[in-house]
């Protein structure tokens, strides 16, 4: 492996080990205590959650991890090195478990929340809603974060 592979990979390793470590933090701790809150307390709690992770930060990880998962899968598919195949398998599982069901599963159940004002007559169903669906996608992404960083990192040994 060269060393512009191997940093990559290293940097998609620390990146899909932090993304995991966000997600998991949903899993564990945010979404439980909006759970406990008063329904519109927890919409709205959420809802500010949603804007303000939007920040050069977060967006930074998430966008650039995929970025760059995506330019080594490219570069694994331009190698003949032996081990591309963990690093195709974790990147994808990042690209896919992550980044995909992230902008086609949460974003849109963020957005639809957001619609939803507190005078709506569906606003507690809808809050009801978007907990177990979010939640239940937000698993999906921990458990593909961590499985990419394991991947990426037994590609990056061996």
């Amino acid at each position: 492996m060269d060393g512009f592979v191997a940093t990559l990979t290293v940097l998609a390793v620390l990146g899909s080990g932090l993304m995991a470590g966000v997600f998991f933090a949903f899993d564990t701790a945010v979404m439980p205590a909006l759970r406990r809150q008063p329904k519109p307390s927890g919409t709205a709690t959420m809802n500010t959650i949603n804007l303000v992770i939007v920040n050069p930060v977060f967006l930074l990880l998430f966008t650039g991890t995929a970025l760059i998962c995506a330019a080594l899968v490219v570069l694994a598919f331009l190698s003949d090195e032996p081990h591309a195949a963990w690093r195709v398998a974790g990147a994808a599982i990042y690209l896919v478990g992550s980044f995909v069901v992230t902008a086609a599963v949460n974003i849109p159940l963020n957005n639809r929340l957001a619609d939803v004002g507190p005078a709506d007559p569906d606003a507690e169903a809808a809050w009801d809603d978007y907990l177990s669906r979010w939640t239940a996608w937000n698993h999906v992404r921990t458990v593909s974060s961590l499985t990419a960083a394991v991947l990426l990192a037994a590609a990056g040994a061996s």
